[in-house]
């Protein structure tokens, strides 16, 4: 099993959502987080000609656990749905699951997932 770890643009969560789901990937989980990354941040310009930058920028993280078969199946349904095209629109992270445990019955590896 995979666990897959998305950082994306908050005003994208509907879509990779959707999408996921269309995929038939249905648990999820989103942690709101901030960093930074190649953007390095935003600049604003203040009152009276002055300038301040924001280097830690809101972003979500959505973590997926899926079978080793469809992991790519998963990565591309949150690229299709996340991309801009733009600086900031993420990263994704995918790492190997040891084991799953369902709480609820015991079950456990991928009939837990």
């Amino acid at each position: 099993m995979k666990k897959i770890e998305a950082i994306i643009r908050p005003e994208k969560l509907d879509a990779v959502k959707n999408a996921l789901e269309d995929a038939g990937f249905i648990g999820l989980n989103i942690v709101h987080v901030t960093g930074r990354g190649v953007q390095k941040g935003i600049v604003h310009g203040g009152r009276g000609g002055e300038t301040y930058t924001v280097d830690m920028l809101p972003k979500l993280k959505i973590d997926v656990v899926v079978r080793d078969a469809d992991a790519q199946k998963a990565v591309d349904a949150i690229i299709g749905a996340a991309k801009t095209g733009n600086i900031g629109d993420g990263k994704i992270f995918i790492m190997p699951v040891e084991d799953v445990i369902r709480v609820r019955t015991g079950e456990r590896g991928e009939d837990a997932v």
